[in-house]
Order: C-alpha cells, then structure tokens, then sequence
C-alpha cells in the first residue's frame, strides 16, 4: 500500500518499519500504535464505584479494523471531485489520503469514513460529520483547516488541508523526548489552538500527541475534532454523555462522571507537555483501572528530578496544567496560553546560544551588537563570510531566529542565474535586500527562537555563509564580503 512521505508527500511503499522515501531520502518510520495512544468511548461510564477492572485498554480502544492485502479501489482513482494519489495514515474513524482537488489544483489530506464502521454502528457517521462541523468552524495558525465535509454515494469524507510533516506522537516515537525550550513553545502554539477552539465553545475531548500535527518548520496545527463538542450553557452533568478520550490523558474529573470542558482540555494539554519533555506519561498502566487509580490517586511525578535541565518556571507551569482540581488549573486555552508563553519569556538568550555552537570552532568569530549578531566565518580555501543572527520581534510564541548572509548587490544582470540558483537550494534561499541603500542578493534561513538548539544554529549559519559565499564568488569572482 503507498504512503506518502511526510517530507516532500511523494508515494512510498511501507514495506518494512523503516523505509526511505526514493524521492527525498528521508527516512521513513512505520511502527505499529500502541494500544494507549488510541481513543476510547464507553457507553457505560466507569465509576470509582464500578470500575471496569477486568477490561484492558489494547481490548477497550477504539481501533480500525485490521489492514488487509486487498488492493485499496481509492488509489489512483477518481472520488468525486479528487484524484486520490497515496495514503497518509489511518485512524479510527478513517483512512487519510493524499489528494488532488481537480478543480481547484490544491494537495489536501481526504479523509474517509470506513465504510465496515458505518455498516457497524450507524452513530459513526454523526461524529464524522461532527467533527467537520466543528474543524470547520475554525480558522486558526494551529488548527488545521477543513475545508468540506459531504458524502459521495454511500462513502463520506472530509477535505483537509495537507500538512507534510509528522504527528507529534511520530515525533516523540523517534526522539523520545523533546529539549524543554522546544517542547514548551510548541505546548504554547497548542495552547492557542484550544483557545481559539473555546473561544467558539468548541471543547476538542481527545488532544493528544497523535492529535497534533507538526508542519516541516515545527508549527503545531491541532487534528481530529471527531470528539469534539459545542458546551451549552446550563450543561452541568454528564447525563447521557458517554465516558471517551485515551485513557492517559483524561482529566480526573472525567472519570468521576464530569462532562468534559475547557479545563478538560488543559488537562491533556498537560499530559501532552509532560510527554514532551520526559518522554513518557505522568500516569500509566495497561487497564482502565490501573489509569483511573494513578491519575485519581498518585501524586504528580517530579518532572525535574526525570529532567533536570527542565527550569523551576516550566515545572511550576506543568504543575497548575495538570492539578487533580479542575479549578486550580487555567480555565481554557487562552488562560493556558498565557501562562506558557510567560514562561517563554525566561528562554535563553541569543548570545548564550551562539556562545555555545561557536565557542570552540576557530573559524567562526562571534560579536555581539545588541539584537544582532555578526559572525565573520572562514573557510578552508581562504575565503571569508560575514553572516547575522538577529530574534525577530514577534511575540514570544512567534519570534524567530534569523539567520542571514549578503551576497552581492541585486544587478539586473543576474536576475535569472540567482533564481536557477535558489530553485536547487535545499536549505535556506537567496532573496533581495535593501542592504546601506542598496539593492542586494542575500541568502537567510529562519527557525522558531523558543526551539531552536545550538547545533542547528551552527549547521545553518555555515550553510548559509556557504551558499553566500558560493553565489557571491560565481556572480562576481571576489570575496568582498
């Protein structure tokens, strides 16, 4: 079956665990889901006083049937108004594919309604159609954007944006865990997803890492509103209202019989924000019961006795997230957001970072001037680059890192060779520039301020200075810069 691959969204065949992309080379991981990462809905909820101790989670997640060796009839078909190119992955509601929209020549991600659900249980189709309804509602930076939801014949869909990337529950499966600083901004980015979402009075019910998808630059955009419910106002028990989530990143209170809320999704957020950083749940165990008993009863991990190099700002931040009383946590997204992205305010500095990539490299010689930055790089044959690291100034959950080198001045003359130039570079890419007046070719880079670490900063000012090195001494054959 293909896939596509989440770098450059070509089709892949998953035939192994790992797999490189014949297109990009990137390398490729397909493990099978853990049983805990799935969501669970119960009809009956559990109580302290009945709880379900004999049920596992592997047998009470909510899972899509097994794949099968048939041929899927959607690839490289047409399905109402898309060409159907790979698949993207599947869930428990659906399978994902990469499209194109015949009309409108747009990738997007299409998401399917198995058609064995809707012959199991007919309930499936309203909470698919719900979760377009409520997606749809939303247009937020970290949210993704639905774009239609209908029904083609006996099989309904949903239009997405395509987002090539990785999943952030694939993210911490490859990397364990996350440096705190990056795990942080990308938990205020969440952060001001939900805020939008409560700010409509739409409460997601089920975020969690395989819930949020991470774009190639590390912007998290917020999946899967297929749980997600509008909260009226007067809704003060759970009456009627099955128990559902993934078990570990339920908030307390749920277990208890509680409708779900915005603080429910703090909740989670906490969870996810606690994953990041330590590489693993606060809470754990392989059934119903063993969960609600740690979540309900056991007192919250010391993250920085897991992680030491986490700061006393961001332990005490993951502390009020994840407090077992729903009133001391923040009231919704927004109130969350705030307080991470106060804590982005005590990130490190600039020079510290550039003092820790460079501070051994005898090429590469540091200024500091204020906000920016001026690293003069020499290479092997002589020659010499000047690159500047400067913070934007974006609020803290937005500022990036920029890294830039001048080329030359931008002369008519080598217009069309710059742009041959910059459609081949596979890092960074040339623009133009009023450098002192005039007109210049520079080549510049960016990443996000809170996440990027000193090793990606050293890779990125050498291939920067390099490219403008390489384009300066081609365009005019001296080293003036």
């Amino acid at each position: 079956m293909l896939r596509a691959c989440p770098r450059c969204g070509g089709g892949v065949e998953a035939v192994d665990l790992v797999t490189e992309c014949p297109h990009c080379g990137y390398e490729i991981r397909n493990p099978r889901p853990a049983p805990f990462s799935e969501t669970l809905i119960l009809d009956d909820e559990p109580t302290l006083g009945a709880p379900p101790s004999a049920v596992t989670l592997a047998n009470t997640a909510e899972s899509a049937p097994e794949p099968t060796n048939l041929p899927d009839p959607l690839l490289g078909s047409d399905f109402h108004v898309y060409q159907v190119e790979s698949v993207l992955g599947q869930g428990g509601m659906g399978r994902v594919y990469l499209a194109r929209h015949r009309d409108l020549h747009r990738r997007c991600a299409l998401k399917i309604l198995l058609p064995e659900l809707v012959e199991r249980q007919r309930n499936y189709i309203e909470r698919f159609m719900n979760e377009g309804r409520a997606a749809a509602a939303l247009s937020h930076p970290n949210i993704i954007t639905v774009h239609a939801v209908g029904q083609e014949r006996d099989t309904y869909f949903l239009e997405m944006e395509f987002v090539p990337g990785r999943s952030l529950g694939r993210v911490l499966h490859d990397e364990q865990r996350l440096n705190p600083l990056k795990a942080t901004l990308i938990a205020a980015r969440i952060a001001d997803g939900l805020a939008e979402a409560h700010r409509l009075g739409i409460v997601h019910r089920d975020l969690k890492p395989d819930n949020v998808l991470l774009t190639l630059q590390g912007v998290p955009k917020i999946a899967d509103f297929g749980l997600a419910k509008v909260v009226r106002a007067g809704l003060t028990n759970a009456a009627g209202e099955p128990l559902c989530g993934t078990p570990h990143f339920m908030a307390p209170e749920l277990y208890n019989g509680a409708p779900a809320s915005p603080t429910t999704d703090v909740y989670a957020l906490g969870v996810t924000y606690f994953l990041m950083l330590a590489g693993r749940v606060p809470f754990g165990g392989r059934t119903l019961t063993a969960v609600m008993g740690e979540v309900l009863n056991t007192p919250l991990p010391n993250i920085r006795r897991i992680v030491p190099e986490v700061s006393l700002e961001m332990a005490e931040c993951l502390a009020m997230l994840l407090d077992r009383n729903p009133a001391n946590r923040p009231a919704d997204g927004v109130r969350a957001a705030q307080l991470l992205q106060s804590i982005l305010g005590h990130s490190r500095d600039v020079d510290s970072l550039l003092d820790e990539a460079f501070g051994d490299d005898p090429n590469v010689q540091v200024q500091h001037e204020g906000r920016r930055h001026v690293l003069r790089v020499r290479f092997p044959n002589g020659r010499h680059q000047t690159v500047l690291v400067e913070a934007s100034h974006h609020a803290a959950a937005d500022r990036l890192l920029i890294i830039t080198s001048i080329c030359c001045p931008a002369t008519p003359e080598f217009y069309d060779q710059a742009l041959r130039i910059n459609a081949d570079m596979p890092h960074g890419s040339i623009a133009v520039a009023d450098v002192d007046g005039t007109p210049s070719f520079i080549v510049h880079d960016t990443y996000p301020r809170a996440t990027v670490d000193a090793e990606e900063v050293r890779k990125s000012v050498k291939e920067v200075a390099a490219r403008a090195d390489g384009i300066e001494r081609l365009l005019t054959g001296g080293d003036i810069r």
